[in-house]
């Protein structure tokens, strides 16, 4: 049974993955790495789409130990009964601007990944596939080592979930259009 780490872009997935998989001495199953090699990704303007179906069925394949899993596709490719339990990390959108900016990705595409940040997309399809195996962790203003702490008490005994509400916030501050197209 895998332990799998999941998030959107900029929110600390591959920070964190490393410092666990060296914790617990596990190797490192990178989804976007695995659709990548196999050629399935399909350039759409400036995104990427992959054929999820098809990725699947390759990591139902390369899954046969206990392994750390990365990657924002996790909910998408993974089987329940393969995974022991699921984090998905958040982070403040308002933090992650500044990250997208830093990897010079496009205003649509910065758009896309903080709205889905924003309604919690990937906590939301993740949760409703795995269930009680899934749990959220906050990572805005921790440092490497408070959210690795927080993983790893997430793992060793299911507690730790934070409740995450991006959306709360965003509307407080009528910032609504800071974060999606109109």
């Amino acid at each position: 049974m895998s332990i799998v780490i999941t998030g959107n872009p900029g929110v600390g997935k591959h920070t964190i993955t490393e410092e666990i998989a060296k914790k617990l001495e596990l190797s490192i199953l990178d989804i976007n790495s695995i659709a990548k090699d196999a050629g399935l990704f399909e350039k759409n303007k400036d995104t990427y789409n992959v054929d999820t179906s098809k990725l699947e069925k390759i990591l139902e394949q390369k899954i046969s130990e206990k392994k750390i899993i990365v990657g924002h596709l996790a909910p998408y490719v993974l089987g329940k009964n393969k995974v022991k339990i699921v984090i998905v990390l958040r982070r403040d959108p308002y933090d992650l601007i500044s990250v997208y900016k830093e990897r010079r990705y496009t205003d649509e595409k910065s758009k896309e990944n903080l709205g889905s940040e924003v309604l919690g997309i990937i906590a939301h399809d993740t949760i409703s596939k795995f269930q009680e195996k899934a749990f959220q962790i906050n990572t805005s203003g921790k440092s490497i080592r408070e959210v690795v702490e927080k993983v790893m008490t997430l793992i060793s005994s299911n507690e730790g979930n934070e409740e995450v509400d991006w959306l709360d916030l965003i509307t407080k501050k009528n910032d609504l259009k800071k974060f999606f197209n109109d």
